[in-house]
């Protein structure tokens, strides 16, 4: 893993919300082409999402399972763990591409979702994208 992303993980870890801020280029542009209506641009969002989920999730931990880097391009698989302040338990999983230039983070897009708390089968899953049920293998 790149340095930058050692150090935004470490950051994320220690909920250092300046430290993290510092690695972010001030027009950063981060798409969620799954949920395109979250896209924004501005480390001053950056810093009012981070902000909330410290204060959401007190004990929040990032992990990066894998990485790869791909020119200016990193790519990580990683999972954001904790607790919310009202007990629910936090659990995201997803990937994430970040473009780095000059040490700063100036593009993301993610692909990260909250991990179900009921499990769907995968005939479940494919009736809800299809609208037919798979037959069982």
């Amino acid at each position: 893993m790149n340095i930058v992303m050692e150090k935004l993980i470490g950051a994320m870890n220690a909920h250092d919300l300046d430290g993290m801020l510092a690695l972010f280029h001030p027009d950063y542009d981060s798409r969620q082409p799954a949920h395109p209506g979250r896209a924004f641009v501005g480390s001053s969002q950056v810093r009012a999402n981070w902000a909330a989920m410290f204060a959401g999730v007190p004990d929040l931990r990032v992990e990066v399972h894998r990485s790869v880097e791909d020119g200016d391009t990193t790519w990580c698989e990683w999972s954001w763990t904790g607790a919310r302040v009202d007990g629910r338990p936090f659990e995201v999983h997803g990937v994430a591409l970040f473009r780095i230039r000059d040490g700063l983070i100036v593009a993301g897009t993610l692909y990260v979702e909250d991990v179900e708390a009921e499990e769907a089968g995968i005939e479940q899953a494919v009736q809800g994208l299809s609208g037919e049920r798979p037959e069982s293998a």
